[in-house]
Parts: C-alpha cells; structure tokens; sequence
C-alpha cells in the first residue's frame, strides 16, 4: 500500500483543457491548490485532447504535474470512448493509485483495475429538476450518474445540499460521503484602481447605479425575478446581467416592456480581468437562482465587496453565509426589499461576509481534499 509520501493520481482533465466556467474552473482551481499544498504527490492530468491553450495555461506546470493525453484519436466519438472506458489502462500504464473524477463522472472498470475511485459531484439537478433539462439528457445523465456510483469508493460533494441529493437519489453509504467545498479563487479580493474601473465602465457602458448577476441566463437561474424586483426600485437603479444567453432571453425579453428596456443591460463574454472591475461598482449581488449545487458567483460577489440577495430552496444559504439575505425565489416584492435592505446596510453585512467565505478560499479545501486521498488509501477494501 501507498504512503502519504507516494501517491500518484490521476484526474479527468476533459473540462479543464475544455470548460470557462464552473467546472472547468473547479478543476483548475482544485490541482492548482493540490500541487502547492503538497509536491510529493504525483498529479496526472488525463485529457482526451489538449483542449484551449488558454485554460490549459491556466493550470501550473510544476515538477509534480502534468497533462497526458492519448495518441491517433481523430475523432469525437474515439475521444468519448477513451474517457469513458480506454482510459483505465492508461491509468496503470501510468501508475495511478487514485483516479479522481472531478465532474461526476468515472470510467467503467476502473474497479476492476485496483484503482481506487473518488468523484466530485456538483449537483443533482438533472435528477431534482428534469423540467429544465431535455429528457433524453435527463436520461444519458441518470445512467452516468448510476454507473458512476458502482465504480466510486468515495464521493465528493460540493454541498451539504448534494449530499441530501446523493443520498436520495443514489442511496451511496453516507459514511463515504464526504462534503467538501468548492474552491474559491481569491483574485475577486483584489482592488481594480480607478483608471481600470473607468475603462471596465467605458468599455461595457455601466450605468451609475446598478445591481448585477452574474451566471447563464437561463430559466433555472430566474433572473427575471429581479427584473420583476426592479420595477419595484428607484429608476435610476439599472441591473446588469454578466452571462451566456440561452432561449430563455427571449422570455425575458418579453417580460421587459418598454418601462425596463434602458435599465436592464445583458453582457456576453466578459473575461475575468474585466469581471472584476464590474463587480466592484456594482451596489449589491442578486443571485436567483432556484437551484444549485453550490453557488461560487455569490462568493465571487462577497469577495468584491458586494452584499449579496440570494434564493432560498438550493444551498446557496451554505455559499454566502448567515448576513447575506436571501428570500424565495417566487417573490418580487420580498426580493426588492430585500435589495433595498442589503444596500443599506453594506457597511454592516460585507465584513461578516468576508469572514464567512475565507473558509472557501485555496489552502483549507487542498488540505481537505488531501486527507480525503489519504482516508481513501488506508481504507480496506
């Protein structure tokens, strides 16, 4: 067996060459971490193809890490195929002792191999909430989910509230359930000075006042609730909307009438240099959203100095902590007082913030994530 000192693991890196948003900033954030935390670990990046040169240059190449990609795979199909099962022989011929599925998935016989399992599992919503989803996908992501389940010794959620979903749903031991939270870059902490936040006001055309969301702009996320709040607010308070549109928008656009059209302002493809400056002039955070595994756009937004509405129903109690407010995800009038509430009293709210989600941020979830690999090797099988 393996000590703490010689332990070589593997990751499913499809969606860090590959993914901009959660995911793939999950597993960046996550072997980034892991690798200045400990340098005696040996961590394998296993990707179907070498993804975007951006996001691959976001992981850092220390002397315990790197990327292994498979040879003369053309095409998608082959790529799918290798990930989900030809993958496991280039964990032996590579020497992995765990192999860590960071986006909820693992490959059939790893088992089968001797290679122990752990999985990272965002969310249930597919399962919680099909509605929002095509049923045929609904059905691709139980059989995963389900075929997952058998070759996992231990599970990863990113939430007290996915735990509850796995439990629910899977019926996995619970004893071999461990809730980790996602971690949370702390670049949001850093200030923009004032040229860069006037050239980020320039650039995208923010108004003097606005409260912002930011994630895809779709039916789940329910940014329309604060569209219905703002009609509610003073009329020289606009909404910015940070995002990937989907069909949704056209609901939205729908819904705005004339009276909203110059208050609510829609942004695609923001890079994070310039995220940051639009967080920080913004007045306050609302995050809507009905559902979610975790919520990291609230830490985002508490890190920047943003007090922070949010839904109740998901975990997103758990992201932002006891002072951010947060009301249900059906009332206009409840979100709008609330807005007017968290603005008043930011003074008051984003210390305690702060404080709340350090717990979030690189250093203690590597820790944890380590002790959980070391549970995993001196566990019997």
């Amino acid at each position: 067996m393996a000590t703490e000192k010689e332990i070589t693991i593997g990751f499913d890196a499809k969606r860090i060459v590959r993914n901009r948003t959660g995911l793939g900033s999950y597993g960046r954030n996550l072997v980034n971490d892991l690798s200045s935390a400990d340098s005696s670990h040996r961590l394998l990046l296993f990707a179907p193809d070498s993804g975007h040169a951006d996001l691959r240059e976001q992981v850092a190449l220390r002397a315990n890490v790197r990327f292994v990609y498979p040879e003369n795979l053309r095409f998608r199909f082959q790529r799918d195929l290798w990930r989900s099962r030809g993958i496991v022989r280039s964990l032996r011929e590579n020497g992995v002792q765990i192999f860590h599925g960071l986006s909820g998935e693992l490959p059939h016989g790893l088992k089968a191999s001797g290679i122990r399992g752990i999985v990272t599992i965002h969310d249930l919503i597919f399962m919680r909430h099909p509605e929002y989803y095509n049923w045929i996908d609904v059905q691709i992501y139980k059989r995963k989910f389900y075929q997952t389940l058998r070759e996992a010794d231990r599970i990863i959620a990113i939430s007290e509230r996915t735990k509850h979903d796995i439990l629910h749903y899977g019926h996995f031991p619970e004893d071999r359930i461990d809730v980790i939270y996602q971690s949370c870059d702390t670049r949001f902490r850093q200030r923009s000075d004032d040229e860069t936040k006037q050239e980020v006001r320039r650039r995208y055309s923010l108004p003097d006042r606005y409260i912002l969301n930011v994630g895809t702009v779709e039916e789940r996320k329910n940014v329309l609730l604060a569209i219905k709040a703002l009609r509610r607010l003073p009329s020289d308070l606009h909404l910015v909307v940070v995002g990937r549109q989907t069909n949704y928008q056209n609901t939205i656009q729908r819904a705005l009438g004339d009276s909203l059209k110059g208050r609510v302002h829609f942004l695609q493809g923001v890079p994070n240099a310039d995220l940051s400056g639009i967080y920080q002039q913004a007045e306050c955070f609302v995050y809507p959203s009905r559902y979610e595994g975790f919520g990291i756009p609230i830490i985002e937004a508490v890190q920047s100095g943003l007090p922070v509405v949010a839904a109740t129903g998901s975990c997103l109690e758990e992201a932002g902590g006891p002072d951010c407010l947060y009301v249900s995800p059906d009332s206009a009038d409840d979100m709008a007082a609330a807005i007017v509430q968290a603005i008043g009293r930011r003074a008051e709210i984003v210390p305690k913030s702060l404080a709340y989600v350090a717990r979030f941020e690189n250093r203690n979830v590597a820790k944890n994530v380590l002790e959980c690999y070391n549970r995993l090797l001196n566990e019997v099988k």
